[in-house]
């Protein structure tokens, strides 16, 4: 069966390039069609940042199969089974596999410095085209796998093509989307990796039951959907007017923005993109220049966003969700519940965001989302301490206290989900002007992938040591970034990206590192559009 399945697929690969030439022809019959535009932006693009996570959910899901530790890591397996230890907080404690796991971030850290000179010489679709063939090329060989080290090859490849998506496509985004929708437009690609974590783990425990023991490689391989999702969908889209002004060609950016827009009078967005692009070609040095002083408030922004993103707790509140599933009654299915209603949470939580991030702005959500998961950390970390105490025997836990703290795990989740999840990755990529938005979003990418790394490192080594305290430490963690968004962060929602600089000249702090920079050359039609929402900040 197993290799029949790889003839089969082998044999598909030439049939699906010969769909590329129809796949560019389609490009411009999709401009001259605003209803198939709108479409293919909000869709495709929406799905374009779901698969770096599907990756990560399809390839970081093996971990728990049988089959696949046997072939690839039997120490880890044989040690695994011979563990008869009750102590839950220890028990999972594996550098090797952890390495495995997070050694793709490595790769996307490193890739997303290259990424950045590329988006910026070679325009944003040629870099999601890069991802999306990266990504493709590491499911292959992960799915065909025979050796440790082919593994090791397509675990780097997949990490190079999220360098190059999470690059592009945050940037595409903001880039395209009209400044009213910018913030709904760009958290549809959060709505799609939670869609995403949803349908992988439902994948993967199904896969696992494959008798046979190979349901890993469908698993492994099946990373090749989301990839083959961002390469057409890079051909098929087209290419951003600020980066196309950026390269010199004004005139196809201007006719791609009547056609982007829908209408023809775009003189006042298109003289500002001008202006920003003539502003972005006196830097010589983008790299350099984020030391600037007037740069200060976005190279913050770059690290501490992500930073704090990957602090938040949600691998720890994540770990113990299938643990309490089991307690509920759900015994085998445990994990496969847990997946299902955290992953329905997650879902339903994202179409909040969607719906309030342009209405009530990123910063009531940033606050509210990091109220409410402060508040269910603290709980919970109370809940874990009375029962698992420090050796992590909890011995039989009754319903009625697994269903509280599931209960305040899914209130956990819908905070995070529509609020730190999808506003690390919004707030970053609209904040940066032109001149430095290649470059800051490469170090936007580069911190979150470095703790995510450090996070995914040594999360299990931390529980196995702090217990219950790890909970408390990432309340304290939660309480430190609620306040950081509250005092620093200014108010960003329908801002045109281009007129950014007027948010930081008006906050209370930022403005100081402001002095050199001229906000009055944007139009006027744009500064009266941006309404009050920098009166509130």
């Amino acid at each position: 069966m197993e290799k029949n399945i790889q003839e089969t697929l082998i044999f598909m690969l030439p049939s699906l390039a010969l769909l590329l030439p129809w796949v560019a022809s389609f490009s411009d019959t999709i401009l001259e069609s605003q209803v198939l535009f709108k479409f293919f932006v909000w869709m495709l693009n929406s799905i374009f940042v779901c698969s770096d996570t599907m990756l990560n959910i399809y390839t970081g899901g093996v971990t728990s199969m049988d089959s696949f530790l046997k072939k690839f890591f039997p120490s880890v397996y044989r040690k695994q089974k011979a563990d008869d230890s009750t102590n839950q907080y220890c028990k999972f404690d594996s550098q090797t596999l952890t390495m495995f796991t997070s050694s793709l971030y490595l790769a996307a850290l490193l890739s997303s410095i290259v990424a950045s000179t590329v988006t910026r010489k070679l325009g944003r679709k040629l870099s999601m085209l890069f991802g999306g063939v990266l990504f493709c090329s590491g499911a292959l060989i992960n799915g065909f796998a025979q050796a440790v080290w082919m593994l090791i090859v397509g675990r780097i490849l997949l990490g190079f093509g999220i360098g190059f998506a999470n690059q592009s496509v945050p940037l595409y985004l903001s880039e395209m989307a009209p400044y009213k929708y910018r913030g709904a437009l760009n958290i549809g690609f959060q709505l799609s990796i939670t869609i995403g974590i949803l349908v992988a783990n439902v994948l993967n425990y199904f896969f696992a039951k494959i008798s046979g023991g190979w349901g890993w490689r469908l698993s492994l391989g099946g990373a090749m959907v989301p990839a083959l999702i961002i390469t057409i969908g890079s051909l098929v889209l087209p290419e951003t007017p600020n980066s196309m002004i950026e390269r010199g060609r004004e005139d196809e950016a201007k006719a791609k923005l009547k056609r982007i827009r829908g209408v023809s009078n775009i003189d006042e967005e298109f003289n500002d993109l001008v202006a920003a692009s003539e502003a972005s070609r006196m830097v010589e040095h983008p790299w350099r220049n984020l030391l600037q002083r007037k740069y200060r408030p976005h190279l913050t922004m770059a690290i501490l966003i992500p930073f704090f993103q990957q602090l938040t707790g949600i691998n720890v509140i994540m770990f113990y969700a299938p643990v309490l599933f089991k307690t509920i009654g759900f015994g085998s299915d445990a994990s496969l519940m847990s997946a299902v209603i955290s992953g329905c949470v997650n879902v339903v939580a994202t179409g909040v965001s969607i719906y309030g991030v342009d209405k009530w702005g990123r910063r009531f959500l940033f606050l509210e989302g990091g109220a409410q998961m402060l508040i269910c950390q603290i709980s919970i970390a109370i809940c874990i301490a009375i029962k698992f105490g420090v050796d992590g025997n909890p011995g039989e836990l009754p319903k009625w206290y697994a269903i509280v703290v599931v209960l305040l795990i899914c209130i956990y989740v819908a905070g995070f989900a529509w609020s730190w999840g999808p506003l690390g990755w919004l707030v970053p990529s609209e904040i940066f002007p032109l001149e430095i938005r290649s470059a800051a979003q490469s170090i936007n990418v580069s911190v979150n992938m470095v703790f995510t790394f450090a996070i995914a490192q040594i999360f299990l080594a931390m529980l196995c040591h702090l217990k219950f305290g790890l909970f408390f430490f990432f309340a304290l963690c939660v309480l430190v970034m609620t306040i950081f968004i509250f005092f620093f962060l200014p108010e960003t929602k329908n801002i045109p990206i281009e007129e950014m600089a007027i948010v930081w000249k008006e906050h209370w702090f930022w403005s100081r590192f402001m002095t050199e920079v001229d906000s009055t050359n944007g139009s006027l039609e744009m500064e009266k559009k941006r309404g009050d929402a920098c009166k509130k900040v």
